[in-house]
């Protein structure tokens, strides 16, 4: 287990899903309640940045439950055009956002 710098605690992800590199899209999901993915970024198109480990699931933590299974939690960078179609900034300008696994899959 790692102590980050702000504190919290994550284990390494070895068994993990994707690499860095990767290409991933974001699940079209719209379950209801609490969601860290947010609305804007489900079915959008990018690249595993890096893999920040594995955390509790905060969609479960959000009930009360304990999170268990920890899940991958991966940086992914998607081009800003990919995300806002009407985007009119540089062509080379990304956003990146942290998503767990379970809500990427092979793009």
């Amino acid at each position: 287990m790692k102590t980050l710098s702000d504190g919290g605690r994550h284990e390494a992800a070895p068994e993990r899903r994707f690499q860095v590199g990767d290409r991933v899209a974001v699940r079209r999901a719209f379950p209801p309640g609490h969601r860290r993915t947010p609305y804007y970024i489900r079915g959008k198109k990018g690249v595993i940045e890096r893999v920040c480990g594995a955390f509790p699931n905060p969609e479960e933590l959000a009930y009360g439950f304990d999170g268990r299974p920890k899940r991958v939690l991966y940086r992914v960078r998607f081009p800003q055009t990919e995300v806002w179609p009407a985007y009119s900034g540089g062509p080379k300008d990304v956003l990146e956002v942290e998503i767990f696994e379970h809500w990427l899959e092979p793009a």
